[in-house]
């Protein structure tokens, strides 16, 4: 997308237009200033449309006008903000989507144009970023190039702010974009290897990446996390990423994410409905490789490491067996008791050797880790675990800001004692109900006095179901999560 930022006294002469207007204590729609002058040059016929429709100016709501003569462009939109004291940052992205939504149908060119303060651009322009989205890489004979709009202009009288504002939060709009290309992609195009070579690129942004491959992950004792690879033709990878924009001597904030690229459950083999669906399961590597891509790409002050286990879960005559009994990093031994309870094995690595190498001030970790949370939750919440009371505020506080909410889920000692067992010192699953706590449970085996943070967002991260910012399968739910929450910790 090609952007551009101009004065107010400078009026769009081609594409379509995007004014606001917003709800009075009436419910009725107010226009901002420049659609009103827009309605004084075309003799009224904006408020007569408005009239006629009952446009009210709820949230986000829209109403496409074909342009009335007095303006040179395609067609005009009037988009709703709601009532003032509720405008926020989730509100203005969803009216900056939706109206884009309409806009591209019409016009290759989309302008924004406002003036009242409550329109903070940045958001209304992150919600057109990412309702521009679209997924067809592989089509290659029906590939649709309608709707889709190449430039968005913005008119203001803040036009060198807009831009500056702008160029920083369009890097967090690309870090989501990223993990959805990462979600979107078949499990044969991306597997443990090719993964981990297109996350070398992040040398380019500042970011040192090192591969680290079977023969080291064995030599250093990463037994939990390869025992998940063995059964797969492809080899298994842990990629550490750092980026310091900090100061030199200050404890980073840890990244750690689980990449499953493929996921059948191993010899506990899943159900074959809906199991194309697993070539998302390296959903929560997906959403801590976005962000901390977003942090560098704006050049964040504060230090960060990101550490992703990338594996594939398949079942062959190599592959672990439930009843398997493997040495993890920690020197923990682990009972496999069910090969589709994967994802906490590789957690349990990662976990054990971020904060043992970096000893971060925080650590933070996010997985598609149990359709259990899914069933707790549904598709519009994260659910979160936490040993550190003291971050659930920042948690929640970041989600809502930025649209991504999340829910504190129990951590209590009474799972704890769920998940011993006589057979070594931990077991991978426990009883059936409360299945995210014990996943939970498991992984805090993994970590010992490192404020910690464990984010499952297997129901939210893709099929989630479409919304004004998000019209396809993967959301890259969680990179504007963790990218505001470390955003705090900047010096």
């Amino acid at each position: 997308m090609k952007y551009g930022f101009n004065d107010l006294s400078d009026l769009p002469k081609a594409g379509t237009s995007v004014y606001f207007a917003y709800q009075d204590d009436a419910d009725k729609a107010v226009l901002d200033g420049p659609a009103e002058l827009a309605d004084k040059a075309t003799d009224g016929q904006i408020s007569r449309a408005i009239n006629i429709a009952k446009f009210k100016a709820e949230p986000a709501t829209t109403l496409e006008i074909i342009a009335p003569n007095g303006l040179a462009v395609d067609a005009i939109i009037i988009v709703g903000l709601g009532k003032l004291p509720d405008v926020c940052e989730e509100s203005l992205m969803d009216t900056g989507a939706n109206a884009f939504g309409v806009a591209q149908k019409i016009s290759d060119i989309v302008n924004y144009i406002y003036e009242h303060k409550k329109i903070a651009i940045e958001n209304i322009l992150m919600g057109a970023e990412l309702r521009g989205y679209k997924w067809d890489k592989y089509q290659t004979v029906k590939k649709d190039e309608t709707g889709r709009a190449s430039t968005i202009n913005v008119y203001s009288a803040n036009k060198t702010q807009d831009a500056k504002t702008w160029d920083s939060k369009q890097h967090v709009a690309a870090g989501v974009l990223y993990a959805r290309d990462l979600i979107n992609e078949p499990s044969n195009k991306l597997n443990p290897e090719t993964y981990a070579e297109r996350l070398k690129e992040f040398s380019k942004i500042g970011i040192k990446v090192e591969v680290l491959g079977e023969k080291q992950l064995t030599k250093l004792g990463f037994g939990s996390l390869l025992s998940v690879g063995q059964g797969s033709a492809y080899e298994s990878h842990v990629v550490v990423m750092q980026y310091n924009g900090g100061a030199k001597n200050d404890a980073p904030i840890a990244l750690v994410g689980k990449g499953v690229t493929f996921d059948t459950g191993g010899i506990s083999l899943k159900p074959s409905p809906d199991m194309d669906a697993m070539k998302g399961d390296m959903g929560g590597s997906a959403a801590v490789v976005g962000a901390i891509r977003a942090l560098a790409a704006r050049k964040a002050k504060v230090n960060v490491v990101c550490v992703v286990g990338l594996v594939e879960n398949m079942p062959s005559h190599m592959a672990m067996k439930p009843g398997d009994v493997v040495t993890s990093l920690s020197g923990q031994t682990i009972e496999n008791l069910n090969t589709d309870a994967e994802g906490r094995l590789v957690l349990a690595d990662i976990l054990w050797y971020t904060q043992d190498r970096f000893n971060p001030k925080v650590m933070l970790n996010a997985a598609t880790l149990t359709g259990a949370i899914v069933v707790a939750l549904g598709t519009h919440y994260g659910g979160f675990f936490t040993n550190d009371e003291s971050l659930v505020a920042p948690m929640k506080i970041a989600g809502d800001q930025v649209g991504e909410p999340i829910w504190q889920m129990p951590l209590h000692k009474f799972y704890d004692k769920k998940i011993d067992t006589p057979n070594a010192d931990v077991k991978n699953m426990a009883d059936r109900w409360g299945g995210a706590i014990y996943a939970a449970a498991f992984l805090q085996r993994f970590v010992n006095d490192t404020p910690w943070v464990h984010v499952d967002l297997a129901g939210t991260i893709f099929g989630a179901g479409k919304t004004p910012t998000n019209q396809g399968w993967s959301s890259g739910y969680g990179v504007r999560l963790f990218e505001r929450f470390i955003s705090k910790y900047e010096s």
